[in-house]
């Protein structure tokens, strides 16, 4: 399955939480392509980490630095990428995503947070985490459906399975059912 000649094969988006790098790791070893994590990219091409990045430089330069790598890995990469959760709130990421398999892994905010609590995520640093985890992924909901061409719900069994259902769901793109 490809994403087209110049197209990635599917690009992740979701909630902090809802399994994007882990599903995405996955979906592109069961795929037989590359995977590429666009945090992980932006850690390697600044040599910083998001929590020094956003700290440091503020969360907009974290912003402009994460469209430039974004778009730059859409433009790309063939195989699976894993945006961060925060990437679609960036109108550029979002035309830039316009065109691609879109795949939004939807996340509830106990079932989210619970994997993240405890972590050193810059955005629930201030105040309630739990709160402010919620208040988010409420904003961002709506944004993440606007881009999907596919939903999954991340919560419904692990890993394997959820990125099973993606492959399901890619096939049943690429080969629409008969009408008889």
């Amino acid at each position: 399955m490809t994403g087209g000649p110049d197209r990635p094969v599917a690009v992740l988006v979701g909630f902090m939480g809802a399994g994007k790098s882990t599903v995405g790791r996955i979906l592109a070893d069961k795929l037989g392509v590359d995977f590429v994590d666009t945090d992980a990219e932006i850690v390697t091409r600044t040599g910083q980490s998001i929590p020094e990045i956003f700290t440091g430089a503020g969360p907009t330069r974290f912003r402009q630095i994460e469209c430039d790598v974004v778009t730059d890995v859409l433009e790309n990469h063939r195989g699976v990428v894993a945006l961060g959760g925060g990437a679609v709130t960036t109108e550029a990421v979002r035309d830039a995503l316009d065109g691609h398999r879109v795949v939004h892994l939807k996340i509830g905010a106990e079932d989210g947070f619970s994997r993240v609590s405890g972590s050193d995520r810059p955005l629930l640093a201030a105040g309630d985490p739990a709160t402010r985890y919620r208040e988010l992924l409420t904003e961002r909901a709506e944004t993440y459906s606007g881009v999907a061409t596919i939903e999954v719900d991340a919560a419904d069994g692990d890993a394997q399975d959820v990125a099973d259902v993606i492959i399901a769901a890619i096939a049943r793109e690429l080969v629409p059912e008969r009408t008889t």
